[in-house]
């Protein structure tokens, strides 16, 4: 992982940005578009994998979208933990690095497919769009909205196209609840009912010697450097990163990025946002610090005592109180259809089956990663933009911000603040430490 906010490729940088200011086409390694004497739609594209852990792992081998074989090389694998990543430099035939800005600067590397904790996602992305990589970034987006913002800011300026890991609008069965959902089969949509996804908690774990090869400094990036514990490193452990602050918003952020997708979809307002959220009971969530290994089980239930609710712009309600967390629940005048990441089911039975005038049609896709690779050859937009994600992120992040202040909060979509309202501002970004800081110029 990086060890500064900046690539150490000014020239590239500052020459790709004056492209990109006078609106030049994207710049494309010419052997994956084709040229004289070259094929073109044959060549095979590059891949860097930054991050050796689990869910690369099955990003990787096939388990949630397999990447075209046929098409691509994997020329690096780049992880704070060099262990893992001359593991996967042996296992695919690449070359390791501990610091991935090491691996931007290969000119086999066309695309750059990052699975970290997300707090490690914002440097990544940033610096992968600054060296003309295409993306595809593991959900959640970002860490906070400011994060978010300034990776739209970047992608957008480099022209690169990205693709965050949603891959359940990918699957045709979502597809066809959403587009049940915006084509009115079940009349006017009244509310929506989401899963109680649970926040983080605040670490107290005890130090533990740091294994051969971890970087531990770099891994806590922007964070303040604790003592390395097992439980903090893993994601989901007794309880891992993933449930503990500063590290990550907890499975609000992490399963709500899922099931909250497939809200905003079939709501259509992937562009858009909640104009009011608010928790009930209306108090700010208890403080909670796990000082020795256990279950998320304490968490769970402190989470689950508070109660989230949204309010867009047109009226509709979503309240995240129970149900599948992979999906949503949308009621409405003539029935309710329950979408989650295998499929969805009416009430009333059959509603599904009855004769629907599709005026409107969602983006096709049913391969997430074959969908990337065809963008990064086409330069179409993917099925889960850069701007999709972040609007469905920042719907996460204002749930837990909700949480945090306790009371009734006032959304602006188009400023994405809070207007007038400092407290609740302070939470859209973080501290961090140098040399990690979110650059003001990407």
């Amino acid at each position: 992982m990086a060890q500064s906010s900046r690539l150490p490729r000014r020239r590239f940088i500052q020459q790709a940005g004056a492209a990109a200011a006078v609106g030049l086409p994207a710049l494309i390694p010419s052997r994956v578009l084709g040229g004289p004497g070259r094929s073109g739609a044959n060549d095979r594209i590059g891949i860097g994998f930054i991050g050796c852990g689990r869910r690369n792992g099955q990003l990787a081998t096939g388990n949630v979208g397999k990447i075209p074989e046929s098409e691509t090389d994997v020329v690096g694998a780049a992880d704070v933990n060099l262990v893992r990543a001359e593991q996967w430099a042996k296992r695919h035939g690449c070359t390791p690095y501990q610091d991935y800005r090491k691996m931007l600067d290969r000119k086999d590397l066309d695309v750059v497919i990052y699975a970290t904790p997300e707090f490690w996602h914002y440097l990544p992305c940033i610096h992968a769009a600054q060296a003309g990589k295409d993306i595809y970034g593991e959900q959640p987006l970002s860490f906070t909205i400011r994060e978010g913002q300034k990776m739209v800011e970047a992608v957008r300026r480099y022209k690169r196209v990205f693709q965050v890991g949603e891959q359940q609008r990918s699957n045709p069965l979502t597809r066809r609840a959403c587009e049940l959902v915006r084509n009115g089969a079940i009349g006017k949509v009244k509310m929506v009912l989401g899963a109680n996804y649970a926040s983080s908690w605040r670490c107290g774990l005890p130090g533990q010697p740091v294994p051969k090869k971890l970087d531990w400094d770099v891994w806590c990036g922007p964070n303040p450097v604790v003592p390395y514990n097992k439980d903090i490193y893993l994601p989901r452990a007794k309880p891992g990163w993933m449930s503990f602050m500063p590290y990550c918003g907890g499975e609000l952020i992490n399963w709500g990025c899922h099931g909250l997708s497939l809200v905003q979809w079939g709501l259509d307002t992937d562009q858009l946002g909640p104009a009011e959220i608010w928790v009930e009971p209306a108090k700010p969530l208890a403080e909670l610090t796990y000082t020795q290994p256990e279950s998320k089980d304490r968490g769970n239930k402190l989470c689950s005592q508070t109660i989230i609710h949204y309010r867009f712009p047109d009226g509709v309600v979503l309240k995240l109180d129970g149900g599948d967390p992979s999906g949503g629940t949308f009621i409405g005048s003539k029935g309710k259809i329950s979408v989650y990441r295998y499929g969805y089911k009416c009430e009333p039975k059959g509603l599904d089956e009855q004769p629907l005038d599709l005026k409107v049609k969602l983006y096709k896709s049913d391969n997430h990663m074959q969908n990337f690779f065809d963008c990064v050859r086409s330069r179409r937009e993917p099925i889960m933009n850069i701007e999709r994600a972040h609007r469905v992120c920042t719907l996460c992040h204002l749930g837990n911000i909700a949480r945090w202040t306790g009371r009734k909060l006032h959304w602006d979509y188009k400023t994405e603040t809070f207007p007038g309202d400092d407290e609740a501002n302070a939470y859209l970004d973080k501290p961090r430490r140098k040399p990690y800081e979110l650059p003001e110029t990407v």
